[in-house]
């Protein structure tokens, strides 16, 4: 493949493509995720009390 190095792994220059797209995803998922809460507070309510809970049961 083009984008592969001899030892199979990722180019340095493809791999950092793939941070840089990775980062806006993440940023673009975190956008939405804060507009949801703006328009439902009442389920973005529901669901940080569902986090908290899960984060409370965790057992390390």
């Amino acid at each position: 493949m083009a984008d592969r190095d001899d030892f199979g792994g990722m180019t340095a220059e493809n791999d950092a493509d793939r941070r840089r797209r990775r980062a806006q995803f993440l940023r673009d998922l975190n956008e939405a995720r804060e507009l949801r809460d703006r328009v439902q507070p009442r389920r973005a309510r529901a669901a940080r009390a569902r986090q908290a809970m899960r984060m409370r049961t965790f057992r390390w």
